[in-house]
C-alpha cells in the first residue's frame, strides 16, 4: 500500500469527496484507511445500572482507494511512484518529482 499513516490526502470518491485529512491508520489486510474528521459515525451506548447511556463519534475506516496523496508542494492530489536513492526506496509524489516521506520504518520485534 502506498499511503502511510500520517500522509496527508484527499478523498476522491464517495459522500465525503473532497474532504482532507490525516491518515490516522492503515489497515493493510482489509485495504483500508482511517482518516481524521471524515467518515464520521455514531454508535450509540445502552445505559447500564453502573453508567448512563451515551453517543460515541468515530471515524470509520473507507477502501485506500478512495483516497489519493496530497503533494507537498502543490497542494494538489498525487499519484505515488518510488525511487531508489543511496540503496534506500523513498516514496516520491509524481506530480512535482519530490521525496514524500524521509522517516525511518517501523520495524517489527
Amino acid at each position: 500500500m502506498k499511503i502511510k499513516e500520517g500522509d496527508k490526502v484527499v478523498v476522491i470518491a464517495g459522500k465525503y469527496k473532497g474532504k482532507t485529512g490525516n491518515v490516522m491508520r492503515v489497515l493493510k489486510k482489509t485495504n483500508k484507511v482511517v482518516v481524521e474528521k471524515v467518515n464520521i459515525r455514531t454508535r450509540h451506548i445502552k445505559k447500564t445500572a453502573q453508567r448512563a447511556g451515551e453517543k460515541i463519534q468515530y471515524e470509520a475506516a473507507f477502501d485506500a482507494s478512495n483516497v489519493m496523496l496530497v503533494d507537498a508542494k502543490s497542494s494538489k492530489r498525487t499519484r505515488v511512484g518510488y525511487k531508489m536513492v543511496d540503496g534506500k526506496k523513498y516514496r516520491v509524489a509524481k506530480k512535482s518529482g519530490e521525496v514524500v516521506d524521509t522517516s525511518t520504518k517501523k520495524t517489527k520485534k
